[in-house]
């Protein structure tokens, strides 16, 4: 499976990118337009138009005709996926964070009995 058959590689692919993270940031406050981006970046039209792109086909966001205009919005559950593939591995580190408290607590409590003794 290459990662353009896999929408959990697309979505990190698509999010690995800073301005595509800005520009979700800023979808995230608001439906924008492509026109809308182009003047608060430092990129052009076909630029922005790539990223959105690659952001459309990780599921990231979506597109609307309104009239003449073509709103972006966040799509949730693009960033739901890669949370919960995160969320599993967090767990695990919390776990195992949680034994490493427990033995260090343990060996403190031993080295505090063991010098009263």
């Amino acid at each position: 499976m290459t990662p353009q058959d896999d929408p959990l590689s697309r979505t990190f692919l698509a999010l690995a990118d800073p301005t595509r993270r800005a520009i979700l940031a800023r979808i995230a406050e608001g439906a924008v337009t492509v026109n809308e981006l182009v003047a608060a970046s430092h990129l052009s039209q076909p630029g922005i138009s790539k990223h959105l792109k690659v952001l459309e086909e990780a599921g990231l966001i979506r597109r609307e005709r309104v009239a003449k205009t073509r709103p972006v919005h966040l799509a949730p559950e693009g960033l739901q996926r890669a949370a919960t593939w995160i969320d599993h591995y967090r767990k695990h580190w919390e776990g195992a964070f949680d034994r490493i408290d427990a033995l260090i607590t343990r060996l403190k409590d031993e080295e505090t009995k063991n010098g009263r003794q």
